[in-house]
């Protein structure tokens, strides 16, 4: 499994997000309170740069032009084209999670170092 270095964990506190090339396409490396997640920055709904978008809770039932979220810990990732939603941890949709998701890798800090296994 090829590794990809992301740079040193102080450069990626918690609330922190990276994007990382690797190939032909880029990787967000996330820092959830300490955690760290990585996904592949495209969202299966129309190819959008998906780790640009929002992170934090899922959208809830609101009024018009009222926006409320949920917590969830922090780990949805909203797409900033359609706000389609996804869960970092396991990459699945929360519209339809059997159906669609985002490709995910393991990440692991190695003398300091972020490296996502690609």
């Amino acid at each position: 499994m090829p590794d990809v270095a992301a740079g040193p964990l102080a450069e990626l506190p918690p609330g922190e997000r990276k994007i990382v090339p690797y190939k032909h396409r880029s990787i967000g490396v996330f820092n959830v309170d300490g955690q760290l997640f990585a996904v592949l920055n495209r969202c299966p709904h129309h190819h959008a740069d998906v780790c640009r978008g929002r992170l934090g809770g899922r959208m809830l039932d609101s009024a018009p032009h009222e926006y409320r979220y949920g917590d969830e810990g922090g780990r949805i990732l909203a797409c900033p084209w359609h706000h389609w939603e996804f869960d970092i941890a396991t990459g699945r949709s929360l519209l339809e999670p059997d159906r669609y998701r985002l490709r995910t890798y393991p990440v692991s800090v190695e003398r300091g170092e972020v490296i996502v296994h690609v």
